[in-house]
């Protein structure tokens, strides 16, 4: 029999990310009460996937999908012992969700956050998760494309998703993406596949998307929006009119679209509509629809200053408008 010899560099180096990051990994079994009997009510498992451990007071993020419609739910942790998880808070739109847990004798291990900023096609990616109900499995790929775009649990988009091709299942929901440096870059959230099952084409939410969600989540539970104080037309009928962008209905008093003197849409003595601006880009972004107006606002918080060209009576200019809180 012949020694096989040192692993190799790379073969070290991943297991040395698994072992470093694997602590930080949960498995999440989301329970449903149903009644038993006359006066017995059960909670039994109604799904199962994966999460992480955000910071020491116990908070840990995963998918809304994977909780939704639960009633309560467990998590274990990478030691094997298992604690029950109160609910913090929830963005369904972003496909996230914040659990808290509160373990005895135990020290938690937060994991490591990094950005997608500086992400490359190519780059190699470790997925860490639990799918079909084996835990702490490792899988490895490479980033295959940047800014994707997927339908969230609402029906909205979640944009500048991350596709690889490592492998994600049922059970893997949740989980984190990690780069080469063991630091999270997405949360694992689905699956192109007619089967269900993994074919080479992943999705993760963005950690960008992470850090300004959860944050928010843990504080408020809920994410406070920013808010121009308009309210838009229908793309259909933006389209009807032969409008390309976010068409200005009206503008509620007080806000900071009122203040910006953003216009919105009336009729005039005769009756005739008079359309209001038409927003066409939001900073950086080209707005083409309302929604792609909201999906600016999104990455703003209230309190900032988003610069806005608009089209008034067919000429464009600027408006700056400072953000305030959504009620």
């Amino acid at each position: 029999m012949v020694a096989r010899g040192d692993l190799a560099s790379d073969e070290k180096a991943t297991i040395d990310l698994f072992r470093e990051a694997s602590p930080s990994v949960v498995f999440i079994t989301s329970l449903a009460r149903r009644r038993g009997g006359l006066f017995r009510i059960a909670e039994i498992p109604q799904g199962e996937g994966s999460g992480f451990v955000w910071d020491a007071a116990g908070h840990v993020v995963t998918n809304f999908h994977v909780i939704q419609g639960a009633s309560s739910a467990r998590v274990t942790l990478s030691d094997g012992s298992t604690w029950t998880a109160s609910f913090v808070g929830a963005a369904p739109d972003r496909d996230l969700a914040v659990l808290q847990i509160f373990p005895t004798g135990t020290t938690l291990r937060p994991i490591l956050v990094g950005t997608t900023k500086d992400l490359l096609v190519g780059q190699k990616v470790f997925a860490i998760g639990n799918p079909f109900g084996l835990d702490q499995s490792l899988s490895t790929g490479v980033v295959s494309a940047l800014g994707r775009s997927i339908e969230s649990a609402t029906g909205r988009q979640i944009e500048g998703v991350i596709q690889t091709d490592a492998a994600i299942n049922p059970g893997n929901s949740g989980g984190p993406l990690l780069d080469s440096a063991g630091r999270l870059i997405g949360v694992n959230t689905a699956i192109a596949s007619t089967s269900g099952s993994s074919a080479g084409i992943g999705f993760a939410v963005p950690v960008d998307t992470v850090n300004r969600i959860v944050p928010q989540l843990i504080l408020h539970g809920r994410v406070v929006r920013p808010q121009l104080g308009v309210t838009l037309a229908d793309d259909a009928v933006a389209a009807r009119l032969g409008i390309e962008g976010a068409l200005v209905l009206s503008v509620a008093p007080g806000t900071g679209a009122a203040a910006a003197g953003l216009r919105g849409t009336t009729r005039d003595e005769t009756g005739a509509l008079v359309l209001g601006d038409v927003v066409t880009r939001a900073a950086e972004r080209q707005v083409r629809s309302a929604d792609d107006l909201i999906a600016a606002l999104e990455e703003r918080k209230p309190g900032e200053t988003l610069v806005l060209l608009v089209l008034r009576d067919g000429e464009a200019r600027r408006v700056a408008v400072t953000l305030s809180a959504a009620p």
